[in-house]
């Protein structure tokens, strides 16, 4: 078994959604767990912004703190769960979550990206 494919089957299995998105917060990745937490298939989301799962009310300044740790290549809550309300697809119920980010670096120690860990806290 070669290590990219058992790659692959780790993290689109794992429980916990997993995204990643690129330097300007475009969906690149979102596995099954993702599928089922925000409702959004991998098609509806791939090439699209994270926009899709923040709230309004806290786009300003997710955004601001995700340019300044892609910009720095510092994350201030790098590995530090935090809270926060999330939005599911059919918009209904409120969604909070857990989630836990990482910047994503290439073998020059560039930012390629981000990404984000999260599970549901609410019933």
């Amino acid at each position: 078994m070669e290590s990219n494919q058992l790659s692959e089957w780790i993290i689109e299995q794992a429980n916990d959604a997993i995204i990643y998105s690129n330097r300007e917060g475009i969906i690149g990745y979102w596995n099954a767990a993702a599928c089922e937490l925000f409702g959004y298939s991998k098609a509806e989301v791939l090439g699209e912004s994270l926009n899709l799962i923040i709230p309004e009310h806290l786009r300003k300044p997710h955004w601001h703190g995700f340019y300044v740790a892609i910009e720095s290549g510092n994350l201030k809550l790098s590995g530090k769960p935090t809270v926060t309300r999330a939005l599911h697809k059919d918009r209904t119920q409120k969604l909070y979550v857990e989630m836990s980010f990482a910047l994503i670096k290439d073998h020059q120690n560039q930012v390629q990206g981000s990404v984000s860990i999260a599970r549901k806290v609410t019933g």
